[in-house]
């Protein structure tokens, strides 16, 4: 489990791809400086597991066929930018929102309104995920945790979304930087999908 709060901006710096799979290698000093073998890394919000310590401040993970289809990760090449966050120790404080790491699908950057102290960034919306989703409700866009500020479909993107980032997000993770029409990774509140199952089964 994590909470959303990305702790370094890691790189990419070897690929694999295989046939079905894919082995990544991902510098991150911070978060290799206590992972070993088996221990959860969400990278761009999806819960990896570490298989080596390289050079002490690198990891490898393997990602199969299942995650490189429902998240951006198969898009990502040597040199690109990712959100990391260690597993939450059960002792710390829960500064985000509960997250799993395991991502609903993607969604593209639709327009980003920056203002003088904040921005707002819009996000499309797959219609399978749209019940799922509330304004002022928690979502997890590629690993951060954030606030749905807005709601709302238009014929041009369908169902879409708001964030507003403050500085310290633009500054700190890869959604400060990421252009219009980039794919990010979604996962929504785990407690709306228990409710909706829980009510379709009473």
């Amino acid at each position: 489990m994590f909470t959303g709060i990305v702790e370094e901006l890691g790189e990419i710096v070897a690929v694999e791809r295989l046939a079905d799979a894919a082995r990544l290698t991902i510098r991150g000093k911070l978060v290799t400086s206590d992972a070993g073998h088996g221990d959860s890394i969400a990278v761009n919000g999806v819960c990896l597991t570490v298989v080596d310590v390289v050079d002490g401040d690198s990891f490898t993970t393997d990602v199969m066929g299942e995650t490189l289809n429902r998240s951006g990760i198969g898009g990502l090449d040597v040199g690109a930018q990712v959100n990391l966050e260690r597993a939450a120790a059960v002792n710390s404080r829960l500064g985000g929102h509960i997250v799993q790491g395991h991502v609903d699908g993607t969604g593209a950057i639709v327009s980003r309104d920056p203002q003088e102290n904040w921005e707002v960034v819009r996000i499309s919306l797959p219609d399978s995920l749209a019940r799922y989703v509330v304004e002022k409700g928690s979502i997890t866009v590629d690993g951060i945790s954030l606030t749905v500020s807005g709601l709302g479909a238009d014929a041009a993107t369908g169902d879409w979304f708001e964030v507003s980032l403050i500085p310290t997000t633009r500054e700190l993770t890869t959604l400060g930087a990421a252009s219009v029409g980039a794919t990010v990774n979604l996962e929504t509140d785990i407690i709306a999908k228990y409710v909706e199952r829980l009510t379709q089964r009473g």
